[in-house]
Order: C-alpha cells, then sequence, then structure tokens
C-alpha cells in the first residue's frame, strides 16, 4: 500500500524490456505446468486441515543483496515498473531451481491494487546504525508517545484506491505476457498484524514495557486506541471491496502457505470479501519476556478482537510462546502456532500435539557460522523433528530470517535438500 500518490511512468517499457520479461513468463509458466504442484497443493491442504503427515518445508526472508552480488539476479530492465516485474520473476525462477522445497508455481502474476493510505498520523521517528554490507538496521526510538493525552496522536486512517492505474498496470503485462502468463489484480490478503511491535517504535522499547507494571491504564488506552485504529482500517478495506482470498498460494502470518479447504473456495483474483473469509494473524514479539498473564491482559485481550474477525488465524513469530500456549487456546479460530529459535521444543511439542499446526522455525544463525557443517545441521533438525514426531504434532518447517549465507547461497540450497530428507524420514 502506498502512503501518497506517487506518478510513475508504466508505459515506458522498450521492446528488449518486453522481450526480458516475456521470456522469463514463458520460464514461470513451463515450471507452472508441472504435475507436482497439484500433488504439493494437497499435503498443504492436509496439513492446514490438521491431519497428519510429513512435514513441509518452506523458505522465506532471503538476503538476496548476497545473491545479487553474485551476479546471479542480475536484472536488465531499466523501466522502474519492468525492473521490479522482472527482479519478482527472476527471484520465483531462483528459488524453483535452488531451493524449492515445497514451494508452489502458479501460471499467474498478481498486480497488488493501488491503495493509499493515510496512515495512524503519526510514524516512527528513530536514530540508526546500519551494515554497509547486508542492510541490517539497529534503530534507537525516540519517543513521541509518554502520556495519556499523546495517544489522540493516533489517528484512525483513511484509505483511497485508484482502481483506474491498477488497471492500467495490468493491461501493460497483459500485452507484454500476451497468452502466457495470466496477469490479474489482487486486493488485501494477509495482512501483518502486531500492535506492539508498531506501539514500541511510537514510546520506546523500555518505556512500554515499564508501563505495563508502572502505568498499565496508560498502557491499557494506547493498545485500545490503536487496535481501534487498526479495525476501522480494516472496516474501510471491506466496505470499499479490497479483501481477497488468501487460502491459497499465499504466505500465512510468519509461517507457510495458506491452502485450506476449512475456509470457502472463492476464486483468489476475487476481491469484495469479508475477512471471516481469510486467514488473520498476530503477534507480539516484544512481549517475549513478559509474563503469560501480562501478555493476555495488554496484548492477547485487544488482539482476539482482531483475530475473532478472521474464519482462521496464526500466532507468533520470532517470540518464544512455549509458555504461552494455554493462553492462546482462548482464541477459538487458531490453526497455527509458531515455534521461533527461541522456544523451548519439549515444552511447545507437548502442549501442542496435534491441536494446531506446529509452525517450527529452525534457528538461520547456522548460515552464519565460519565454517558450513552440513552433519551438524541434519543432526539438530532430526533431533528437533523427532520431538515434535514422537508428539504427535503436525508440522511445518520454515526458514527465515536468514541475514547472511556468507556469500554462499549454495548452503541455503544444501539446507532445503537436508531439511526435505528430514521431512521426508518423519512419516
Amino acid at each position: 500500500m502506498d502512503s501518497q500518490k506517487n506518478q510513475v511512468n508504466y508505459n515506458n517499457i522498450n521492446n528488449e524490456e518486453r522481450v526480458i520479461l516475456k521470456d522469463l513468463a514463458h520460464q514461470v509458466v513451463e515450471i507452472a505446468a508441472l504435475p507436482v504442484h497439484k500433488s504439493t497443493i494437497s499435503e498443504w491442504e492436509r496439513l492446514n486441515n490438521l491431519k497428519p503427515g510429513r512435514p513441509l518445508v518452506w523458505i522465506n526472508e532471503v538476503p538476496w543483496n548476497e545473491i545479487e552480488e553474485r551476479g546471479e539476479l542480475v536484472c536488465r530492465c531499466k523501466n522502474k515498473f519492468a525492473r521490479e516485474v522482472e527482479f519478482n520473476l527472476r527471484v520465483l525462477l531462483y528459488m524453483w531451481h535452488n531451493v524449492r522445497a515445497d514451494m508452489v508455481v502458479e501460471q499467474v502474476y498478481r498486480i497488488p491494487v493501488v491503495i493509499y493510505d493515510t496512515g495512524f498520523g503519526i510514524s516512527p521517528d528513530a536514530e540508526y546504525a546500519s551494515s554497509k554490507n547486508s542492510g541490517i538496521v539497529s534503530r534507537h526510538f525516540i519517543p513521541q508517545i509518554k502520556n495519556m493525552e499523546d495517544i489522540s496522536k493516533i489517528r484512525f486512517p483513511e484509505i483511497t484506491v485508484d482502481w483506474a492505474l491498477t488497471e492500467e498496470k495490468c493491461e501493460i503485462l497483459r500485452d507484454i505476457f500476451c497468452d502466457t502468463l495470466k496477469v490479474e489484480s489482487y486486493g488485501v490478503g494477509m495482512m501483518w498484524f502486531a500492535p506492539w511491535d508498531y506501539l514500541v517504535m511510537l514510546t520506546g522499547v523500555e518505556d512500554a514495557l515499564l508501563a505495563l507494571a508502572m502505568k498499565p491504564d496508560f498502557a491499557r488506552a494506547l493498545i485500545e486506541r490503536f487496535v481501534d485504529a487498526c479495525l476501522y482500517r480494516l472496516e474501510q478495506f471491506e466496505k470499499q471491496g479490497l479483501l481477497s482470498p488468501n487460502n491459497g498460494n499465499f504466505r500465512i502470518g510468519s509461517g507457510g502457505l495458506g491452502y485450506t479447504d476449512d475456509l470457502p473456495q472463492i476464486p483468489f483474483s476475487t476481491k469484495g470479501i469479508s475477512p471471516e473469509q481469510q486467514w488473520g494473524c498476530a503477534t507480539s514479539q516484544i512481549f517475549s519476556e513478559v509474563s503469560p498473564a501480562m501478555h493476555e491482559e495488554f496484548a492477547l485481550k485487544y488482539e482476539k478482537k482482531w483475530l475473532e474477525k478472521f474464519g482462521l488465524t496464526y500466532y507468533g513469530c520470532c517470540e518464544p510462546l512455549h509458555n504461552k500456549i494455554e493462553i492462546l487456546q482462548q482464541v477459538k479460530n487458531l490453526r497455527k502456532i509458531s515455534i521461533s529459535p527461541r522456544a523451548d521444543i519439549k515444552i511447545a511439542a507437548k502442549k501442542i500435539q496435534n491441536r494446531y499446526v506446529f509452525s517450527y522455525k529452525p534457528n538461520p544463525a547456522v548460515f552464519a557460522c565460519e565454517t558450513w557443517n552440513r552433519d551438524l545441521v541434519k543432526k539438530r533438525l532430526k533431533e528437533e523433528v523427532g520431538i515434535m514426531k514422537e508428539n504427535g504434532c503436525i508440522v511445518e518447517i520454515i526458514m527465515k530470517d536468514i541475514s547472511t549465507l556468507r556469500y554462499q547461497p549454495e548452503r541455503l540450497k544444501e539446507w532445503a535438500i537436508i531439511a526435505s530428507e528430514v521431512a521426508a524420514e518423519f512419516s
């Protein structure tokens, strides 16, 4: 979603760029026609419907800057719009040829609906420290909301849509792809909902956490105001016909793909559905060290207002949730729980069993070691997945948050093979 209207020349795509895009589209179509995708989709449906079977493996959040510097993702288009499409297609092809695991390739290219969002009336202000090589940024947030009066700085967003520009972009690509890759517009699918992870950027991290104990009325008023603003935005999305199905080849929360027949089977080009026909998600990563009782009182109580709007939901990301499974059980439509590298797998597996999808996140730090140890990677994966198997868990293995591959993308390729081997042994 765009925060402001930007004028971009979408039509100024030369013949050479058109040939580049059409060739990439042909390659995607050939892959999408392979019969393996049908069985992979069935497996994702099985998993998301809480039926036992092998774990599914999915990879996301790759340090593309390192792979680009190796010359494996060189884009040739100069036009901004064409270059964006080219990059997306090249990434898709790279993933398929190198780290496919249980990915699905479709014969379609989706253009996001052009949405303008006024935002919450206040933006984070921070001091930055960054790494030149990785682009990883460390931030110190400057508090802007310090008391009850400041909470009113949070405004309710207003949403407008440029359907004409959306269709113009679609038509440009349809003309380029011709009868190869289908082009369709796509509205709002998966919405990342992490209210406290955003609010601490406005209050400062320490001040927000101290407020839970020392200024609880302030903390409650703050989260309530922000969640109400988010719900107002969701209401606008629904009223303006912007919501689209996400129970398909779409990432759900911080986990894998959303295929399931426990949500209505609606064409993915459809816009104008309701939240109860979608997956939703929520997380409070900044509450990592907050007690279950305080997490419930200051986060989950308000997150439930959002989660209950949806048909199925996913909870969590990088925070350890092994000691909070009990409070999460309040969420009646909860289907998946994130089990991060910081979680105690033994405790989590014993509590979750087959009640929810065990969205397991192996530690990406294995890629940052000076020496790549294939045997150790496999040993750890087998041990941890073995614990899940002993407890009858329904598992997806999600590799994410990869900060570096030490400029050796073959490490990720090997990891995908290892994880797939371990998953096959599970069953």
